[in-house]
């Protein structure tokens, strides 16, 4: 069974990559800083909607020392839009007051310095750890890898720490980056939560929900 998925997945790794060719992450940074900052924007947002943030944000503050002066009213106010401001501002300020206190002002490397960080999980450290290290101790599982994977027929998990468990047995290591981002295109692109276009997806032949679809039409 492991290697029908293993083959499964280089199927969507070929015919994804072909599609999308290299793709980056689709937030906008231009520090570590920055991109950690606007992964944590990013926890139940789209990241359209965090760009639009960020671009006015960071060119007024953009460092831990700047976030760290503020108050969180301040904060509060920038990052509205983004939905749960309130806990992201919270977590933004005491993650800014760590890295000056324990890292410099520096973004750790390591995974576990990482999670340290207030309102850093997994998903924001693979992230992070991907894009600025090329390090990948995990694939990424946000709204869009856990959806797909699961309408796929990749893992039957509800729990991202789950998914990604499964995912990292049947995923190339080399791919594990790559992989997230691929999904999530697709996830954009053909696979809509609200409406899918399975007639449409270039990977429905490999889909068990479209092959579900087929045999009960």
């Amino acid at each position: 069974m492991t290697k029908k998925i293993q083959d499964k997945v280089k199927m969507i790794l070929f015919i994804l990559e072909k599609k999308f060719g290299n793709p980056k992450c689709a937030l906008n940074y231009e520090t570590p800083f920055e991109l950690l900052i606007a992964v944590m924007l990013s926890a139940q947002c789209t990241d359209k909607r965090v760009n639009i943030v960020t671009s006015k944000m960071f060119k007024e503050i953009n460092t831990p020392e700047q976030f760290s002066q503020l108050n969180l009213e301040e904060i509060e106010e920038k990052i509205k839009s983004t939905g749960f401001y309130r806990n992201k501002s919270k977590n933004i300020k005491k993650t800014s007051k760590q890295l000056l206190e324990d890292y410099g002002g520096k973004v750790p490397k390591e995974m576990g310095e990482l999670l340290k960080l207030s309102g850093v999980g997994r998903k924001t450290a693979n992230v992070v750890r991907g894009e600025i290290w090329g390090l990948a101790d995990g694939i990424t599982v946000d709204t869009h890898v856990k959806r797909l994977s699961r309408m796929i027929g990749l893992t039957k998990e509800e729990k991202p720490e789950k998914i990604e468990k499964d995912l990292m047995k049947i995923v190339p290591k080399d791919k594990w980056i790559e992989f997230s981002h691929l999904l999530i295109l697709q996830g954009r692109d053909k696979c809509i939560a609200r409406r899918p276009k399975c007639s449409e997806c270039e990977i429905n032949s490999v889909c068990e929900t479209y092959k579900n679809i087929k045999n009960n039409s």
